[in-house]
């Protein structure tokens, strides 16, 4: 066993297109001098009051099948009934955590998908200011991980999925799945034929089980507490990738051992774009409704490119019955635009999401965020890094048959522009992840030099504890938030710590992550 005895952890404007796609920010944020950010969505005032904590996790730390724990940032969440305020101050608590589909910045490989837990302690710092950094204040201790398999036992994998076919099993739609040479790895084997998951989203429930959405499929899967898949939810035919007008579960990314490996056409004709399934997940309090947003716009809905790619689409399930879920409602989210200062020919960009977390029925946390900026990018100057609100109350219902039980059934142009009688969800900028006087209280920054404390680039994840350490009823919460590393380290290990790695790179990322205090308005129950 491969044990980190005591891993540190130091945990944690509104654009539009002028066309017809409806103006998705909602009264202007507003500060005083008390806050850093003050927000009303939809007549609830919500307050960003500053940046408490700060953690990493080294590139290079292992779990215990010998593995680098890689980027675990994909999704987090902290288990409530552990959540504890201790009476010197200090905070204690148990986090689950997802790395997505492994190393795969030179190619996908065989890398079995995969929960961690840690141990948390987090000691607030409110007296660090810029001038006077506080040191890392979240520690984390590595706990165990959980391997995730099929139905039958058989290991998943994050290899891209096959561009035509798939797994079958009874009483489970087709799966995508990778057929691989070797070990999946470029080296020698028998070769085989895997359940393949790019996960992205977690949810915990009650029983001990787990929700994971995926990109391949993009499905949403519910493993056991012992992580053998108990339910796969297959989203309506819109959402499935077609090719050459059949079901195509492959993202153009090809293995690490065939890199020239062509497919065609590259992108779906229609479905999720590649890389862009189900990447935000999040259930209700009472764990009976579960939510899942595409991370920008279907391809007939103007995806896969900027600046149309905006209008996501957001799918309301029950799971009472966990082992029959069931499609209650869809809306539309549009994403907010930012500009890129590199890119002379589409400045304009969609900010694609990468997290929801319930609030209410109608509110919700969403991660969206700008790609290319930061730690180990060429560009350090984030431009939008946010977790921001949507209020779906006002949102058409935009679930029917001609809408999902087709291929190209769409709800916007090529172009985004949404069709007429929708209405998309109100969208409301709140929490700024790149104000350099909040991340300076940790030695940390946006833009500058490429040293340890620059930003990743990807932040993916988000998990709300209250502050209170019982039931938030202040209203005052901590935010977590963790950056997914992609596995970038120049002392990789994978397949049980046999095959070595070292990312084309040079860089070692760090898993990073901030924890911001906030204030939710009356009502509001995210735990």
């Amino acid at each position: 066993m491969y044990t980190l005895s005591c891993l540190c952890l130091v945990l944690l404007s509104c654009l539009s297109l002028t066309s017809a796609v409806p103006t998705s920010h909602h009264n202007p944020p507003q500060t005083d001098s008390n806050v850093v950010n003050q927000t009303t969505c939809n007549g609830k005032q919500y307050t960003y009051q500053q940046l408490a904590g700060y953690g990493l996790v080294p590139s290079n730390a292992r779990d215990s099948y010998g593995d680098n724990l890689g980027g675990w940032g994909s999704s987090i969440a902290i288990d409530q009934k552990t959540w504890r305020k201790l009476k010197n101050g200090t905070y204690t608590g148990t986090l689950y955590a997802i790395p997505d589909r492994g190393w795969n910045t030179q190619g996908t490989l065989n890398y079995q998908n995969r929960i961690h837990t840690f141990s948390i302690s987090f000691t607030p710092k409110p007296n660090a200011t810029a001038s006077t950094p506080s040191p890392p204040n979240l520690s984390l201790i590595y706990k165990s991980t959980l391997l995730l398999t099929d139905p039958k036992g058989g290991p998943t994998t994050g290899l891209e999925a096959d561009p035509s076919g798939g797994l079958s099993f009874e009483g489970f739609p087709l799966l995508p799945a990778a057929t691989f040479t070797g070990n999946g790895f470029g080296e020698p084997g028998p070769g085989g034929k895997s359940l393949s998951i790019d996960s992205e989203g977690l949810v915990l429930n009650r029983d001990g089980s787990y929700w994971i959405s995926d990109e391949y499929g993009p499905y949403i899967y519910r493993f056991s507490r012992s992580g053998k898949l108990l339910t796969a939810i297959q989203p309506p035919r819109a959402f499935l990738p077609t090719r050459n007008g059949s079901i195509s579960f492959s993202a153009n990314s090809p293995p690490i051992y065939d890199p020239n490996r062509t497919l065609k056409p590259t992108d779906p004709e229609s479905g999720r774009s590649n890389n862009q399934g189900l990447e935000g997940l999040t259930a209700s309090t009472d764990g009976k409704t579960l939510y899942a947003l595409t991370q920008s716009a279907l391809i007939q809905d103007g995806g896969p490119n900027n600046p149309f790619r905006r209008q996501a689409r957001l799918l309301q399930y029950s799971i009472s019955n966990p082992n029959r879920p069931t499609l209650e409602k869809e809306y539309v989210v549009t994403l907010p635009l930012y500009t890129d200062p590199t890119s002379k020919k589409t400045p304009r960009k969609v900010a694609g999401q990468s997290e929801i977390h319930y609030l209410t029925p109608t509110q919700f946390l969403i991660l969206s965020r700008d790609s290319g900026f930061g730690r180990g990018q060429d560009n350090s100057q984030s431009q939008y890094r946010h977790i921001d609100i949507f209020d779906i109350s006002s949102a058409t219902n935009i679930a029917s048959p001609s809408n999902d039980d087709v291929a190209n059934g769409s709800i916007a142009s090529s172009t985004g522009v949404l069709e007429p009688g929708i209405t998309a969800a109100t969208y409301c900028s709140f929490l700024d992840f790149n104000v350099n006087g909040e991340l300076g209280k940790f030695g940390l920054h946006n833009g500058g030099g490429q040293d340890a404390g620059l930003l990743n680039e990807k932040w993916e994840s988000i998990a709300v504890v209250p502050v209170d350490g019982k039931k938030g009823r202040d209203g005052e919460y901590f935010v977590f938030s963790v950056s997914d590393n992609d596995f970038i380290t120049q002392d990789g290990y994978l397949n049980g710590g046999k095959y070595r790695y070292s990312d084309k790179s040079g860089f070692n990322l760090d898993n990073q992550a901030l924890v911001f205090q906030v204030k939710f308005p009356r009502g509001v129950d995210p735990l």
